[in-house]
């Protein structure tokens, strides 16, 4: 898999996942405020881009748009999913499905064997699209967002070697 050409998903016209540019940082830090209740402040975003070597970050445009985000990091053999968002006017069409799977290969590709992830313990949505790629619970982490001191759940999928496209 190339890391630079735009990857066509299949069932969903027009999509394209590609890395992420400063030049996507506005919708990109967009989409983070409506998705979550601790946004990620825009600087941090762009230390991903341009100061984070371990840094994989990608999105998915649709007719133009930036649908969806991710940033992960490559930490040896391990892909760390930092945050995953869609916007809510594209949500529910698979499109983070998408952007994970795209993630996760191109990790592979790059020598990865196993994921870990933190999830809010009342994601349900995230919790079945995550276990749903074979993610599993490891354990818990207590008081992790401090917004509301909810628990995170740590997910860790293991055996990379087996992903394959949809």
């Amino acid at each position: 898999m190339s890391h630079e050409e735009p990857i066509h998903a299949s069932g969903l016209s027009g999509l394209v996942i590609r890395k992420m540019t400063e030049d996507d940082l506005e919708q990109v830090v967009a989409i983070d405020q409506v998705s979550f209740s601790l946004p990620w402040p825009a600087r941090s975003f762009k230390f991903e881009l341009t100061d984070n070597e371990t840094s994989r970050s990608w999105v998915a445009v649709l007719d133009g748009q930036i649908a969806a985000m991710i940033v992960s990091w490559l930490l040896v053999d391990e892909l760390h999913v930092a945050t995953i968002a869609t916007h809510p006017d594209f949500r529910g069409k698979g499109i983070g499905r998408r952007l994970l799977t795209h993630a996760l290969l191109d990790a592979k590709a790059e020598g990865a064997t196993r994921s870990i992830l933190e999830v809010r313990a009342s994601n349900e949505a995230a919790l079945k699209m995550y276990r749903s790629f074979g993610y599993v619970e490891e354990g818990r982490r207590k008081d992790y967002y401090k917004d509301n001191n909810e628990d995170a759940i740590l997910m860790s999928l293991d055996e990379l070697h087996q992903l394959s496209g949809e």
